[in-house]
């Protein structure tokens, strides 16, 4: 697989990288460990060589990304985050005091296997404690060699500047999809003018733009789409329609539509590398191949088109959570 630069030092990153949320939060029972841990091979064996993880998707995220990967470490990138209150991301309280971050690498690093963390995100942005301090705190690791890149998660114009100020943020993470696109107003404007990189994660709507909800479709106990408003409804009606012109577009190129919307993403701009997630080896390899193919600029004008005709209905997340994010 291609690989792509993130900020100004130099991060080298495969083109698509794997997001491991869904092994273990946020969508339902965990997977098998065993299962997991020859998933992110399988994804490392394909190609992919940037992992994504956090200390809130619960210590066995990290600890089999560590396992997984621990004979080819120095050939993959490991990315985790901090900045919940005590790992815990379902009470909304936000914790990145300097002595919290410091916490948080040293049992990263423990759970991961490793003496480095290459990319180090904040979470969410903590309201409580100057982004200044943050940006000090990720530049003392940087110093003592236990982090070597830093990394804001849903973070605003402003902040983004405030912390580049003190530490060169390498990357930006946060949604965006055919799905989802409010990044492009002022976001990437930043991103692009203080040259820095742009991970996207649920590139594939939360599973929404593979073509495979309608409905009829159910989610278990424990998936955050139970709660997502455009998953509800009269707006997940009005929102097939977008997946279903994806998808005809997608047809006629002979690509599946994640496939399509991962290829899309990768056309925007050539320092966006996102991070797709799945429990499945056949959606990986499904996945995996998005980075193979090139839409024409007839084909992303038609996509422009679809986009342009059929607004997506409903809010990313529930009001509470929205107002986490900043903007």
């Amino acid at each position: 697989m291609k690989t792509r630069i993130l900020g100004k030092g130099g991060l080298e990153v495969s083109e698509l990288g794997f997001g491991c949320m869904g092994l273990s939060f946020g969508y339902g029972p965990p997977t098998d460990r065993g299962e997991a841990v020859e998933l992110v091979r399988a994804a490392y064996d394909l190609g992919v060589t940037f992992f994504d993880t956090a200390e809130a998707y619960g210590a066995e995220n990290e600890e089999l990304l560590g396992e997984a990967l621990a004979s080819v470490r120095d050939q993959v990138v490991y990315a985790t985050k901090f900045g919940w209150k005590d790992g815990n991301a379902s009470t909304g309280e936000t914790d990145s005091r300097p002595e919290r971050i410091k916490l948080v690498a040293e049992q990263s690093l423990k759970r991961l296997k490793t003496d480095r963390i290459d990319l180090f995100y904040q979470h969410r942005v903590d309201p409580n404690v100057p982004i200044e301090d943050v940006a000090g705190a990720v530049q003392e690791l940087i110093w003592e060699g236990k982090v070597k890149h830093f990394g804001l998660s849903e973070a605003g114009p402003a902040t983004i500047r405030r912390a580049d100020a003190v530490q060169p943020v390498a990357a930006l993470q946060s949604e965006y999809s055919l799905f989802t696109r409010d990044v492009e107003f002022e976001i990437l404007p930043t991103l692009e003018e203080l040259g820095i990189g742009f991970v996207p994660f649920s590139p594939l709507g939360k599973g929404f733009l593979t073509g495979k909800i309608d409905t009829a479709t159910t989610f278990a106990d424990g998936d955050i789409r139970n709660v997502l408003p455009r998953f509800q409804g009269e707006a997940r009606i009005a929102n097939q329609r977008l997946a279903i012109a994806i998808s005809e577009i997608a047809t006629a190129k002979g690509m599946t539509p994640a496939q399509a919307a991962l290829a899309w993403l990768l056309a925007q701009k050539p320092w966006i590398a996102p991070i797709p997630g799945t429990t499945k080896l056949y959606r990986l390899e499904e996945n995996v191949g998005g980075a193979n193919v090139a839409l024409t600029q007839e084909e992303l004008d038609a996509i422009a088109a679809v986009l342009a005709d059929i607004p997506v209905q409903g809010a990313r997340y529930p009001e509470a959570a929205m107002r986490l994010i900043d903007r």
